[in-house]
């Protein structure tokens, strides 16, 4: 079978089962690829700082730009990958975009101007904006139900798993050179012709898969979902960025402690989406919402009251297993309430909330402190909110559940 042209129904549907493994782990290699646009070069700022620094006034702006700049080019650009992938199709869009983001991610490593860096840096999230949205589009694309389900998990889990050994593969490198790190983006370029050979672009137009394409998207869990994303990701990054300046001000200034307190933090994301299957089954998305919610709250709680470092390490725990839960339990529903021609729009938006979140998280606390008086307080008003986030779930599970039980009631004396 030619795996690059749909032919039938039935050539599209059968092999699912038989070829879905390859086809599932070159794209959660894709996705992976996300997570190294950032964790791969974070170890080094202090070198780029120290390179760049005496040369350049502007460097304290321009080196963190360098880290978050491609956030805020994903967030600015998903939307119209998604674009381009409902109109020029998602495998054609995700080979050349993965063969941009390796070169764009390795420029870095020749050049000796940091504006010139940061600007690379930001045409490197446009790529990279592409390839996660393209990824996710098509996970959307092959698979349905359950089995769409464990590939999202997989997803995220694999992004997780990936996030961890290049951070400390981008630290080890960097002991050496700040340039070494970013020669590491040169990896995926042995993707792409995997890429090409076992991905397949599915026919959207033609209503060739199992599930009935209505052309009706279902505007108000979309719009759930967006808002989701976007406020649980300013909540998710409260804890990496604000909690080594809590640290720091518990006169703990160990890189070595700091670390691994991030260490510990990524870890329980990763144990947040493991549990995240069982979870959905047992709860349901809105009983996920409200447990996630609530951990982040908590999470937020007891970092803002910490008084020692072991009080911090609970909190980090606890945060990053709600934080584990978010992106999941945000995007099954998205990807369900699409159709099979919007699903890239759909997705580029739902990556754009993303990485919007991930950009403002500091901006929306340093806005709260001015008025709460410091860092902490900021904190505090954030655990409330996601408090109150978290009973609204919950409400709303329940209502649910009654719903349901009303209708399985009534159906069973009919």
């Amino acid at each position: 079978m030619n795996q690059s042209h749909a032919v039938s129904p039935a050539t599209l549907s059968a092999p699912r089962q038989a070829t879905g493994r390859r086809e599932g782990l070159v794209l959660m290699l894709g996705s992976s690829l996300t997570i190294m646009g950032s964790v791969m070069i974070a170890p080094i700022l202090p070198k780029l700082g120290a390179e760049f620094g005496p040369l350049n006034p502007q460097a304290g702006l321009l080196v963190p730009l360098a880290i978050t700049g491609p956030a805020l080019a994903i967030a600015l650009c998903a939307p119209l990958a998604g674009w381009l992938a409902d109109r020029v199709g998602r495998k054609a869009l995700l080979v050349l975009a993965t063969l941009l983001y390796a070169l764009l991610g390795a420029v870095p490593a020749v050049l000796d101007n940091l504006s010139a860096i940061v600007g690379v840096r930001l045409l490197f999230g446009c790529a990279e904006a592409a390839v996660m949205t393209c990824c996710a589009t098509l996970i959307a694309d092959y698979w349905r139900g359950e089995e769409r389900l464990r590939y999202v998990n997989r997803q995220v889990v694999t992004i997780g798993l990936v996030g961890s050994l290049f951070f400390v593969v981008g630290g080890a490198l960097g002991e050496h050179s700040w340039r070494l790190p970013f020669l590491l983006y040169l990896l995926p370029l042995l993707l792409v012709p995997v890429m090409m050979k076992v991905l397949w672009e599915p026919a959207t137009g033609k209503q060739q898969f199992e599930e009935p394409d209505t052309g009706k998207v279902a505007v108000v869990p979309l719009i759930i979902g967006y808002m989701l994303i976007l406020s649980g990701m300013v909540l998710s990054f409260i804890v990496p960025i604000q909690a080594p300046v809590l640290l720091v001000s518990l006169g703990v200034t160990s890189s070595t402690l700091i670390g691994l307190s991030a260490g510990l933090s990524l870890l329980a994301t990763l144990g947040g989406s493991l549990m995240w299957p069982l979870l959905r089954r047992r709860i349901g998305v809105a009983g996920c919402n409200a447990l996630l919610l609530a951990m982040l709250g908590l999470g937020l709680w007891l970092l803002m009251r910490a008084q020692s470092y072991n009080e911090v390490l609970v909190a980090v725990l606890i945060h990053g297993l709600g934080a584990g839960l978010l992106v999941p339990n945000a995007m099954a529903p998205v990807m369900n309430a699409l159709t099979a021609k919007t699903r890239g729009r759909g997705l580029g938006g739902f990556t754009a909330f993303l990485y919007f979140g991930q950009f403002v998280s500091p901006l929306v606390v340093a806005l709260i402190s001015a008025f709460a008086g410091d860092l902490r307080h900021s904190i505090q008003w954030l655990a409330v909110a996601s408090f109150a986030s978290a009973l609204v779930w919950a409400l709303a599970g329940v209502q649910a559940r009654r719903k349901a039980i009303v209708a399985a009631v009534g159906s069973s004396h009919s």
